[in-house]
């Protein structure tokens, strides 16, 4: 007999598929950045400046789409955020100042990037998982990872062949037309909907602790919790020195360091490829060891690759450099994910992952901005990579002090308590 799916699988295909489109279309800004330059006559910092509004608001919005995501389901705020993602970026073709943009993209596609996001994913994947949970995380963070293969270049081709408006309205309508119905339809909040159990079946204290209230009523007492504080702090560095200092800065960086746009290009493109696949190792290897240690590995890693960027004068280095950072790029998020719905099982975990996704946000802000500060005083990067690799060790030393998740029930019991 042939052996029938469980339907947790195409929640995560369905996931993946989100993630693929919705972020894929976010981290394709800096492909619109010369047309936006030429079309509305703006300089690079002022580009930059919706870039950065960008990050704060999507940032802002991951604990409020925790709150709205225990309240409206992850259905309905995944579905609704990758259609507003889709009308409001079509709707960027009739600006025609540069307000306009910092409305539209900066406040309000953020909103909808904010929604289809990691906070109502990692609802809906606790929710269907009770085993090989880290996996299912993996999975859907792949789809960063594929949207920036697949998406990004091909935005870039498509502004080529077309031009910026053209590519935008393929974009959206993409978003809006074909993915919003598929996440709508296909999307299911929890397991009872499709009158089956979570895969690994369900567990006792989920039995136990089925009151609503149980789980708001001590939801601040979070802060009074270490692993808060040390999941917060390395995930806020991790912000810092991916999405902020890598995806903005590294290809002016390599082309300060001489490298031509063959060369930075096959980088990009080896970061992205061993992106995938650090994500996917890394959701395997969170259900089979300590996430905890594995995140100190990751983080160790991850500073390692950048003591070779600051001596990256040859191809071959920067290409080192591409593979190892592509494969602790996005890996660390499987793991502080598992963490979190381990360690704070009896909170909001939609909040708790907007509080999470917060600091990645604000570091993502801060990794931004603050490398173009010090490259206009100093003139290059060099101080900036060697900042990231001081607080990567300091973030994996955080790690090292967290708990075993299975030492943890007594010190929620008695932040409960207090």
């Amino acid at each position: 007999m042939k052996r029938k799916i469980h339907y947790g699988w195409i929640i995560v295909a369905v996931t993946f598929l989100t993630f693929l489109a919705v972020q894929g279309v976010r981290l394709s800004f800096g492909a619109f950045v010369q047309p936006w330059e030429t079309e509305f006559s703006m300089d690079r910092g002022s580009i930059s400046l919706i870039s950065t509004l960008s990050f704060i608001v999507y940032g802002i919005s991951q604990p409020l789409i925790g709150k709205l995501v225990d309240r409206l389901g992850a259905r309905f705020i995944l579905s609704c955020s990758t259609l507003l993602v889709g009308v409001s970026f079509v709707l960027t073709t009739m600006a025609t100042q540069p307000w306009h943009l910092f409305i539209l993209y900066g406040v309000v596609v953020s909103i909808g990037v904010g929604g289809a996001s990691n906070v109502a994913a990692t609802v809906v994947i606790t929710n269907w998982f009770n085993k090989k949970r880290g996996l299912a995380f993996g999975i859907i963070e792949a789809g960063f990872g594929a949207g920036q293969m697949i998406l990004v270049p091909g935005s870039l081709m498509l502004i080529q062949w077309l031009d910026w408006k053209a590519t935008v309205v393929i974009l959206g309508f993409f978003l809006a037309v074909i993915v919003f119905p598929i996440v709508l339809l296909l999307l299911r909040n929890h397991p009872s909907e499709k009158q089956v159990e979570p895969i690994g079946g369900v567990r006792e204290e989920e039995e136990t602790n089925t009151s609503p209230n149980s789980a708001t009523f001590s939801n601040w007492s979070v802060f009074r919790m270490r692993p808060f504080w040390f999941l917060v702090l390395p995930f806020a560095i991790c912000g810092f020195t991916t999405t902020g200092l890598m995806d903005t800065h590294l290809i002016p960086l390599s082309h300060d360091h001489g490298f031509s746009t063959s060369v930075t290009s096959a980088a990009v493109s080896l970061l992205a490829g061993f992106n995938i696949v650090g994500i996917l190792l890394s959701g395997v290897i969170a259900d089979r060891w300590s996430s905890r240690k594995f995140l100190f590995l990751l983080y160790v890693a991850r500073a390692l690759s950048l003591v070779i960027l600051v001596h990256s004068h040859d191809p071959l280095l920067l290409l080192g450099f591409a593979i190892l950072f592509g494969l602790v790029d996005f890996a660390t998020v499987a793991p502080t994910q598992l963490l979190a719905t381990q360690y704070f099982k009896r909170y909001s975990i939609g909040l708790m992952i907007g509080w999470l996704f917060l600091s990645h946000q604000v570091g993502s802000a801060l990794g931004a901005y603050v490398p173009g500060l010090l490259y206009e005083q100093t003139g290059s990067y060099t101080v900036s990579l060697y900042v990231s690799i001081v607080i990567l060790i300091v973030a994996a030393i955080c790690n090292l002090f967290l708990p075993e998740p299975n030492k943890q029930r007594n010190d929620v019991k008695q932040a409960e308590a207090v």
